[in-house]
């Protein structure tokens, strides 16, 4: 809970929730592009590095939410199938796909949070936010279509309180620090 409430209080404008439904997605694809070029065969079945890093953010997703992680899982096959197609293409081109995905993805993400007016989770903790920028992505569908809203009620209100202990914080530290 705390890594989703972490990562939701600074996406809370709806322009910039808008651009990272679009944005990772178009930055899973851009990284599982070459991914899909590692592969090794088992029993007749191609597995590629894209289809391992699925299943092991899978595997990590089932710790925090096995709904979400469940939904998470067949949207990335999608995507990891769509980066095999286009990995499939002349290197080249598939590599200028990739660059333009992944590249194009992470510059609406930080215009996102221009109209934000909040830093990018991915400055402070870019491990914690590129783990947490799919799922988020899954909760975001979720919370769009009015699904699991004791969740999303219990997420605004925390933001609520980290909010207010941040700000706390600020005022007591007076003028001369801040």
């Amino acid at each position: 809970m705390d890594m989703l409430v972490g990562y939701a209080s600074a996406h809370q404008h709806p322009v910039n929730v808008a651009v990272h439904l679009i944005g990772i997605p178009v930055i899973m694809l851009g990284i599982f592009i070459p991914m899909t070029w590692l592969t090794i065969g088992i029993d007749g079945f191609a597995f590629n590095l894209a289809l391992f890093t699925v299943f092991a953010m899978f595997f990590f997703y089932l710790t925090l939410d096995w709904i979400f992680a469940v939904v998470f899982l067949i949207f990335a096959i999608v995507v990891a199938e769509l980066a095999a197609f286009l990995g499939s293409f002349p290197q080249s081109t598939s590599l200028m796909i990739a660059a333009a995905a992944f590249f194009g993805g992470y510059i609406a993400q930080f215009i996102g949070h221009a109209i934000e007016k909040s830093m990018p989770v991915l400055l402070k903790h870019p491990i914690q936010a590129n783990l947490a920028a799919p799922f988020f992505t899954i909760v975001e569908v979720f919370n769009l279509l009015g699904l699991r809203e004791a969740l999303f009620t219990e997420v605004q209100q925390r933001i609520v309180e980290l909010r207010n202990q941040q700000s706390a914080a600020t005022s007591m530290m007076g003028p001369d620090l801040q």
